[in-house]
């Protein structure tokens, strides 16, 4: 070794590689920064100060080997930048020592970094403030506070910011538990011997004390008028304000001066005023209640609708509590509701305003306009939701049984129910060429339509001439612009190949059997050619074209390729195997 390393490295020094990496003088960084984590988690984070030096390598400030007591760490306390740290010195602190801060024997990145760490004696508030000194001093001059009371929950306006802070704040050790209710201050300046509560800000302001600014019309729910503006605070106000709530009922004052005895309820001021309390104003139904009265209910007695003499307490607003007898009278027997006024007005009873059109979701058309409202609405109005399906009133009227669904109006209309629109090309079945012209009873025997097969044959059948030898699916031959008109491919749309001598064969000749579903033939050879053409008689089975070719039946491959053919063995052959 070049020499001894350091003590805190001694246990290290017996195997190199420990903070070196052979041949990588490159990679002696990462070693020690395995070590030295604290470093690391600087560095990654762009923190402290080795994350803001530029890079370098470790051995550029620490070179170790030169002895248990060397020194590596190498700090110039007159040129050390303390910006490059997480701790920027501003103020006094520039002209501090260094070990005022950094203590003998200890890391320098461990000294604390908040202003309790260091300032805790000058703490006149005994931490009650927190540890953020820095809210409210700076660094130039400790003793200058830069505090602002409006970020506080009691902004200081007008005389309060005239006075010093020992008058509110009595104790400096608890500036934030300071009250801020007024009568703690200025118990010995109220007046009203505390019945008024503590709550001095509603009447009064900083600006000035003997100068009120309760206004009761404005600061209240209360507006007071004519009698009541020269009546004293303590008629009304018998308890502190802010400690019982204080009734704005006349009758909370006025129960003594009521001749109903209660009779008419509490409200005295739907017919007496301020002004005088004998005195008895014209009442006026449409401006002091939330039922205007119109038309009929003006000629009305008051007793017809307040039968208890109690206006204006539990006396209904509906149609329906007077007009009870009215509505079994027209038969609609409570069907319909009690939301009379939605066809009826208050000029007459039988003036009906409700429009169909205009007041529901379903649009009168047709001869739907005059169909009295009972035809469709049987049940309870508000209680049964009416269906707007055709179905819920045509049900007996669908000759379709059904089959078609509910949405009669996809063929049919209000004007004429036998005047249908159905557009057959948007069914499974759509109508092309001849199809088109035809009535619907060619093919619709009855009204259940659906009953109507699509199988060409199911209309066809007589104009089959293949007795069903080719099936029921006459579209694959025949289209419907002409009956006579054929496109059938056999060598693109089967699987058996028509060539040479097949070509010329009539379709009925291999098609001899009727075909109720699916057209399926047998393709090989000995299904056609098994009785009259087979001179083997079957002893070189069925694949008659592994030597017979389609062109011509007696004309053979070539003979050599010809198999033998199987000759049953006897039955004493049999026995003796």
């Amino acid at each position: 070794m070049p020499g001894e390393v350091i003590r805190s490295h001694a246990r290290y020094e017996t195997d190199c590689k420990n903070c070196h990496v052979r041949f990588d003088r490159a990679a002696q960084p990462r070693v020690c920064l395995d070590c030295h984590k604290d470093v690391a988690a600087d560095i990654r984070s762009k923190a402290g100060y080795h994350g803001r030096l530029s890079e370098r390598a470790c051995r550029g400030c620490h070179t170790d080997h030169k002895g248990r007591d060397a020194k590596i760490v190498h700090l110039d306390e007159r040129t050390f930048d303390h910006a490059l740290t997480d701790f920027n010195l501003r103020g006094k602190h520039k002209g501090a020592a260094c070990s005022s801060c950094h203590r003998a024997g200890m890391k320098h990145s461990t000294a604390s970094s908040d202003c309790v760490g260091c300032h805790r004696k000058d703490d006149k508030h005994k931490e009650t403030l927190g540890a953020n000194c820095k809210n409210c001093h700076d660094e130039v001059d400790w003793k200058k506070s830069r505090f602002d009371h409006a970020l506080t929950k009691f902004p200081l306006f007008y005389r309060h910011l005239e006075i010093k802070c020992s008058q509110c704040h009595a104790d400096p050790q608890h500036f934030a538990g300071a009250p801020r209710d007024c009568l703690s201050c200025h118990r010995k300046d109220d007046a009203h011997k505390g019945r008024l509560g503590p709550r001095c800000e509603k009447c009064h302001d900083e600006s000035r004390w003997k100068s009120p600014k309760f206004n009761h019309d404005r600061d209240t729910h209360y507006i007071l008028r004519d009698r009541h503006r020269t009546i004293k605070c303590d008629a009304c106000h018998r308890a502190p304000p802010y400690e019982a709530k204080t009734s704005t009922n006349c009758a909370a004052c006025h129960r003594k001066d009521d001749a109903h005895k209660a009779a008419l309820g509490d409200k005295c001021e739907t017919c007496h005023t301020e002004k005088s309390w004998k005195e008895l104003p014209i009442f006026n139904h449409d401006r002091d209640t939330r039922f205007p009265l119109r038309d009929k209910h003006r000629e009305a007695k008051c007793d017809s609708c307040h039968k208890d003499l109690r206006f204006r307490e539990k006396t209904p607003t509906t149609c329906f509590a007077c007009h009870a007898r009215d509505d079994r009278d027209k038969g609609h027997k409570g069907r319909y509701g009690e939301k009379c006024e939605t066809c009826h007005s208050v000029k007459a009873w039988n003036a009906v305003t409700f429009v169909h059109d205009r007041d529901t979701r379903y649009i009168l058309r047709g001869r739907h306009v005059r169909t009295k409202c009972d035809s469709c609405h049987q049940g309870v109005l508000y209680v049964e939701k009416s269906d707007s399906r055709c179905a819920s009133c045509h049900d007996r009227d669908d000759k379709h049984k059904g089959q078609l669904g509910k949405l009669c109006d996809s063929c049919h209309n209000e004007r004429d129910w036998s005047d249908t629109t159905f557009d057959h090309n948007r069914s499974a079945f759509p109508l092309r060429d001849r199809h088109a012209v035809l009535e619907c009873k060619h093919c619709h025997q009855t009204s259940e339509y659906k009953n109507a097969k699509p199988e060409c044959v199911s209309c066809h059948a007589k104009d089959d001439r293949h007795k069903e030898r080719l099936g029921p699916r006459c579209d694959q031959c025949h289209s419907a612009s002409s009956w006579k008109n054929t496109d059938f491919d056999h060598n693109l749309r089967a699987q058996f190949k028509l060539g040479g001598a097949h070509v010329k064969v009539a379709c009925l000749a291999c098609h001899t059997r009727p075909v109720k579903d699916k057209l399926v033939l047998a393709s090989d050879c000995a299904s056609c050619h098994r009785q009259s053409d087979d001179v083997h008689l079957g002893t070189f089975g069925t694949q008659c074209e592994s030597c017979h070719v389609p062109e011509n039946w007696r004309k053979i491959i070539d003979p050599k390729y010809v198999p033998q053919p199987r000759i049953a063995p006897s039955p004493k052959a049999k026995r003796s195997r």
